[in-house]
């Protein structure tokens, strides 16, 4: 079996070549599990959510961006148009979602109130968000605030009064500079020019152990790795992206946070741009924490390359999908690539005397 090593090297030929094909698996790093997260940004929010939700012990801390309450959807596209992204069908009922976690619950489907109750939450929205309106987003806040202990010091809540939708990036604090966008209007690839670091805002509060301002630029690589070996989950990419910062090669001293792309900012649209230029990787150095950014591929239901927040991935061939609990075909293939990097890697194998 391939040593630790040689598994990273393996990630750093990969990294210098990102356009060939052959990209390898996820190796097992040892990363930290006890300084795990997930960050996501509108369809990325709301399927962060479903994760630290579904695996509350696992993951400790959440950051959503422009996203709104766990459990929206409830299955209907009609519903996540209507009721969670706009409202023409009324806002969503925090009475009928606490009934769907209930249910939940007692199914074992999610994790426990006690786990939920631990984690540490941020929350940012724009307010002149015309995707996922801000009344929606506050759904999730009073959602959460009946879930945590101590609201008043588990969960920060940030709205950008002038931002549109998408991810707020504060330019030149990012390097390479980021192809941004004007910060009302939004649009692709929702990287807004908004003068807030939300990458590192949103770090400061989850994880509140680094220096005040990140590197000049990211100490690391930037790696493909192939997503592969999660197609039972069949809208993923075939490739993702893996943060490692320079000083993580040995693994344990490491946290991890995985890090969710919203709709038309994956591979296949933007490239790696917000893999890239969303100011997570310097800050990452800061905090000590590689990142992982999964991808989800276009398909014919799904051809913004959306994250399954309504459904999609299985609707199809079941009345009653499962896509936001932990029977979820995406949730599960997520889970299982945070499993390997925090799986201990291989014993360094000696040469034979």
């Amino acid at each position: 079996m391939p040593s630790k090593h040689a598994l990273l090297a393996a990630l750093a030929l990969s990294g210098a070549a990102l356009a060939d094909s052959d990209a390898p698996s996820l190796p097992a790093l040892g990363l930290d599990a006890e300084r795990l997260g997930v960050l996501g940004v509108s369809s990325g929010g709301y399927m962060a959510t479903q994760l630290a939700v579904a695996y509350p012990r696992r993951y400790t801390r959440l950051g959503v961006f422009a996203a709104g309450p766990w459990g929206c959807a409830q299955g209907s596209l009609g519903r996540a148009l209507g009721q969670c992204m706009l409202t023409h069908r009324g806002p969503p009922d925090p009475d009928e979602l606490k009934a769907r976690h209930a249910a939940y619950l007692a199914e074992g489907r999610v994790g426990a109130s006690e786990e939920l109750a631990r984690q540490r939450v941020f929350l940012w929205h724009g307010g002149h968000d015309g995707t996922v309106l801000p009344e929606v987003g506050e759904r999730l806040v009073e959602q959460y605030r009946g879930w945590l202990t101590d609201a008043d010091t588990q969960l920060r809540r940030v709205v950008t009064a002038e931002a549109g939708h998408g991810w707020p990036v504060a330019g030149e604090r990012v390097a390479p500079q980021p192809p941004l966008v004007d910060c009302e209007a939004g649009g692709s690839p929702y990287l807004l020019d908004c003068g807030y670091d939300g990458a590192g805002e949103a770090l400061a509060w989850l994880y509140g152990e680094a220096e005040s301002s990140p590197p000049a630029a990211p100490s690391g690589e930037l790696l493909r790795f192939s997503q592969e070996a999660d197609s039972g989950a069949r809208q993923l990419g075939e490739n993702g992206y893996l943060y490692l910062p320079a000083e993580c090669t040995d693994g344990e001293a490491c946290g991890l946070v995985v890090a969710l792309h919203g709709c038309a900012m994956g591979a296949e649209q933007v490239d790696d741009t917000f893999a890239r230029h969303s100011g997570l990787n310097a800050w990452a150095d800061a905090h000590r924490l590689a990142v992982l950014y999964p991808q989800v591929a276009l398909s014919l239901g799904n051809p913004q390359g959306c994250w399954d927040w309504w459904g999609y991935d299985e609707n199809s061939w079941r009345p009653h999908p499962d896509h936001d609990n932990r029977d979820g075909r995406q949730l599960r293939a997520l889970d299982a690539m945070v499993e390997r990097l925090l799986s201990p890697p291989e014993a360094d194998q000696e040469p034979n005397s």
